[in-house]
Order: C-alpha cells, then sequence, then structure tokens
C-alpha cells in the first residue's frame, strides 16, 4: 500500500467519529489508478454545514489527519474550499476540498468514495454528472493577439525575462489544454503533456519554449501564431475570427523583427 492510501484508510479512521462530516471521497490519479511516488493526493471532504471557505475550521479539520506542517487556502487557483496541505511522517502534499452535499453536485469528476455514511454521495453520483471546464475558443480568439502584441512590447522594450515567462502563461492557458483536446485527454493545462500528446503534438508544443534572447523570444512567438492558427483551424467551429486585430499585430510583429537589437 503507497503512503497516499496509507493517508487516507488512516483519515478515514479518524473521520468516521467526526458527526459534521458525510463523506470522504478521492479525486486526481487516485480515479485513474495512477498513483506513484511522486503524486499527491486529492481528497474531498463533504460535511453537513459549510466549513468550505472558513480557513480555521478546514485547518482544523486538517489537523487532526495527520502531522500537519502548514496549510494555506487556494484563492490562487480559484478555489478558497481547497486547502492545500504539507503532511510530514511521511511527507506527502494533499489538497483537501471541503464541500456540502449540494455543492458535491456540482463536479468536474467522478472521485472514488472512500467513506459514505448515509449513501449520500453515491446517491448524488448515481442522479448527478460531472461536468469538466473546457476552454471557450471564443474567449481565447478573442484575446490571443492582444496577448501576443503584449509579448512584442515586451521584446521590443528588451523586458526578455518577462516575455519569456509570459510563454508559459500561453501554454497552460491556451497550448497545453487545445492539444490535450486535440488527442482526446481532458484539458489540464500542460500536465502529462510528455506522455498523452502526439509526438508530433508535443514537438509542437515544445518549440513554444524559448531561448532567452531576443531572437529565441521572436522564434518561438512566430512558431505560436502558427501553431494557434492551426489549432483554430482544426478545433474551433462557430467561432467569429479576430482577423483585423490579427492582421494588425502581425504587421507589428513584422516591424519588431525587422527592428536591430
Amino acid at each position: 500500500m503507497n503512503i497516499q492510501q496509507q493517508f487516507a484508510d488512516s483519515a478515514v479512521k479518524i473521520l468516521e467519529q467526526d458527526n459534521q462530516v458525510l463523506g470522504l471521497a478521492a479525486a486526481g490519479s487516485w480515479i485513474t489508478n495512477e498513483l506513484d511516488k511522486f503524486s499527491d493526493l486529492d481528497l474531498v471532504v463533504v460535511t453537513k454545514e459549510k466549513i468550505g471557505g472558513d480557513k480555521e475550521k478546514m485547518l482544523q479539520l486538517a489537523g487532526r489527519l495527520g502531522t500537519l506542517l502548514s496549510g494555506f487556502t487556494g484563492e490562487h487557483v480559484g478555489e478558497p474550499r481547497v486547502l492545500i496541505c504539507l503532511y510530514d511522517n511521511p511527507l506527502l502534499h494533499v489538497d483537501i476540498k471541503f464541500v456540502t452535499t449540494q455543492e458535491f453536485e456540482h463536479r468536474i469528476e467522478n472521485p472514488i468514495i472512500l467513506l459514505d455514511k448515509q449513501e449520500l454521495l453515491k446517491e448524488i453520483m448515481e442522479h448527478t454528472m460531472p461536468v469538466y471546464p473546457y476552454a471557450d475558443y471564443q474567449w481565447l480568439e478573442d484575446r490571443f493577439w492582444t496577448w501576443v502584441h503584449y509579448a512584442l512590447l515586451k521584446i521590443g522594450r528588451g523586458e526578455y525575462m518577462e516575455a519569456f515567462d509570459f510563454f508559459s502563461y500561453l501554454r497552460m492557458t491556451v497550448f497545453g489544454p487545445l492539444f490535450h483536446i486535440k488527442n482526446g485527454n481532458l484539458p489540464r493545462g500542460v500536465r502529462k503533456v510528455e506522455t498523452q500528446l502526439s509526438p508530433d503534438d508535443f514537438d509542437n508544443l515544445f518549440k513554444t519554449v524559448p531561448d532567452y534572447s531576443r531572437e529565441g523570444l521572436l522564434k518561438a512567438l512566430e512558431h505560436s501564431v502558427v501553431v494557434y492558427r492551426r489549432l483554430r483551424q482544426d478545433l474551433f467551429r462557430d467561432i467569429r475570427q479576430q482577423g483585423f486585430t490579427e492582421e494588425k499585430v502581425m504587421g507589428y510583429f513584422a516591424e519588431i523583427a525587422n527592428q536591430r537589437k
């Protein structure tokens, strides 16, 4: 038994005695049987009363599950109901999401039920469906060319570190999700792209990683535009393309590319 399962088994025994807890489920890699020694543990705690978003109550419950070294809420990923925890003995990263039964109805995946005192979680999963958030193609098209222009401004000014860092945002927000969709995967950013994309698609994604130089940044940005156009053609349907904006931005691209350092 791996350390994640050992922790979860211990959590079940502890939470069985808590009258405020209705159930416990495991999400993430547990669902797909892909847990390994590098995996974190994703848990969902279902409570009678809402405590998700109340940091002190979340920490109090999490502190009972093991030797809690650190815990903080997940506003940076848009989810204040998640407590991101680091435990000791053994050292383990555990994300705990606190929801009510009503909130459990709205989920992105069906977790593995570990504790279900009144079989409410089972009933909810039988009568509701998970919905994973997919990319909004119009949202991407409305923003992509302004993002390209932003990168050109940084390159033109010589702010290479900021431009270099911006490519990570493009991979997480645009290219990773779109390549995952193209390959029939859930659009989980750049997670496991090394193993879940075709070799050609991974190579195209990798080429959006620039060298730290003006030439390298421009080359990666030019490739990013080519990749985006291909993905747009392959995946997007019934969107309003920002053709005039695209034309203006690519004209500016040519100006920047033709300037001397």
